[in-house]
């Protein structure tokens, strides 16, 4: 699953020993617009996932698993994140847009070099089939 949104809050790191030797988790509080209302997100990072960039405010998005656990008869869920996409949405879009124009003039260049004008003619087409 992935979800995206404004860093609302980060959390306190915490740390422990366990069995397999120490750990570190820490939960960040994502703010995602939802039309007219907004809803507050809890995701647990772990390890070296923990030294990722949060701040306050800043667009990121995660990557997650939904894992739920018993103990005692009750159930508690997690929003587990295996990985973490800093998020600047206007850049991001406009380097696709010049990444996908550059990757179009190479292939257009590339086929009329190889069969000539009127097969870059048959390639205007956006699909491949």
């Amino acid at each position: 699953m992935e979800l995206s949104g404004k860093v609302f809050k980060v959390m306190p790191l915490e740390s422990g020993e366990g069995k397999n030797g120490t750990w570190k988790k820490q939960q960040i509080i994502i703010e995602q617009q939802n039309g007219k209302y907004t809803k507050k997100v809890a995701i647990t990072v772990w390890s070296d996932l923990t030294a990722g960039p949060f701040s306050e405010g800043a667009d990121i998005s995660f990557e997650f698993d939904v894992e739920s656990r018993e103990y005692n008869g009750k159930w508690y869920t997690d929003a587990k994140a295996w990985r973490i996409n800093k998020n600047d949405s206007q850049a991001t879009a406009q380097q696709r847009q010049e990444e996908t124009k550059s990757y179009q003039e190479t292939v257009s260049a590339a086929v009329a070099a190889h069969n000539g004008p009127a097969a870059e003619e048959q390639f205007d087409d956006d699909l491949p089939f």
